[in-house]
């Protein structure tokens, strides 16, 4: 397909320049998209700001950002025409990490280290476009019943789906969820749809909070606003109160120090802990070794969303997660940088913002 398409191209910190492209041409395996929305990952705001370098080879740009999208297939390339496994029209979400499916890792199923990843957004150009190129094995087919909206947070919510699979709730188990951001609201459903019996969020802001209450936590602790109804000066204390006990189960999608080092403090014996949030480079956890072992803990970390994809639209398309309420702002591609300042700078309640590229507010 020929033509020309509109983009947000990154150059380096806080440059954004909203250009005219070529539209990019096919390999075989590759699918062209129309994106209709793009949603706005807190890695795209750590890029944007110089926080993290890209996935590029020197680290840096031009490249379009976005990762975490939805949109219409407009081309097929071969293999995948000719095999049937497309059509143009068909509605999609995307899978960013482009595994090679050649490395060891990726033999044994665990694609979310393979050793040679492609991830669009990262080090291959993104979703901050009207069109984008993806290989056809990371193109899923959604219900429509899912808007590209919802369809453009499939990403995110499979990385949380993960990050839940690892937590091995049993059935009636008290969850702690260490933050309520957009994956945080995401695990207390999928906690819940797990087979959780009571959820606490804890977080330092109330809007959040209240979201989370929403969707279905159980119990609210701010740790940082004493004007807050939900504030505890003392996590672990309220979570006791809360519960009765120390908890089973704790997850943390924050890359707060603090709040990593309060699942330690969160958990009782035979507990599970899973980090799932991103801390620096220098950022250290403090166990008590001794303690970890004669208390038999399991402690895991998740990473990205391996062999979990074929169950995230089910579980939007029959209401075990509402996306509605986590998602608060929109844009359009050409006011994505003042989208994403936007989602880093105010002081306004939000929680998720989504750039509508091709599709109106569903």
């Amino acid at each position: 397909m020929e033509g020309k398409m509109k983009v947000q191209n990154f150059y380096e910190p806080q440059v954004m320049k909203y250009e005219e492209h070529d539209i990019p041409s096919l390999a075989d395996n590759e699918v062209l998209i129309k994106v209709m929305a793009c949603a706005i990952c807190g890695s795209d705001i750590s890029y944007y700001y110089g926080h993290s370098p890209l996935g590029t080879k020197d680290g840096k740009g031009p490249l379009y950002l976005g990762h975490e999208m939805s949109g219409v297939i407009v081309e097929v390339g071969k293999i995948a025409k000719d095999a049937n496994l497309f059509q143009e029209g068909n509605r999609v979400a995307v899978n960013p990490v482009q595994q090679c499916n050649a490395c060891p890792a990726c033999m044994r199923g665990e694609f979310n280290v393979c050793e040679n990843v492609e991830t669009i957004g990262v080090n291959v150009n993104g979703g901050f476009a009207e069109y984008v190129k993806v290989k056809y094995t990371h193109a899923y087919k959604i219900p429509d019943t899912v808007s590209f909206e919802h369809g453009a947070l499939a990403e995110p919510l499979a990385c949380g789906t993960y990050g839940v699979k690892r937590l091995d709730i049993r059935l009636g188990q008290d969850v702690v969820i260490l933050g309520p951001g957009p994956i945080g609201l995401m695990m207390v459903q999928l906690a819940k749809a797990s087979g959780a019996g009571r959820v606490v969020l804890v977080g330092t802001r109330d809007y959040p909070l209240g979201v989370g209450k929403k969707v279905g936590a159980d119990f609210l602790i701010n740790t940082k606003d004493s004007t807050s109804p939900y504030y505890a000066s003392d996590v672990v204390v309220a979570v006791k109160e809360k519960l009765g006990k120390l908890a089973p189960r704790c997850i943390v999608p924050t890359s707060n120090m603090e709040a990593l080092q309060n699942a330690l403090k969160v958990t009782g014996p035979a507990s599970t802990i899973v980090y799932f949030g991103l801390p620096g480079a220098e950022d250290n956890l403090s166990i008590n070794m001794l303690e970890a072992i004669t208390n038999d803990r399991t402690i895991k970390c998740a990473w990205l969303a391996p062999l979990v994809w074929d169950n995230v639209f089910n579980a939007i398309a029959s209401g075990q997660v509402d996306l509605k309420p986590i998602i608060t702002h929109t844009f359009s591609l050409a006011d994505a940088e003042n989208g994403i300042r936007f989602m880093k700078e105010s002081k306004e309640n939000k929680v998720k913002g989504v750039i509508l590229i091709g599709a109106d507010k569903q």
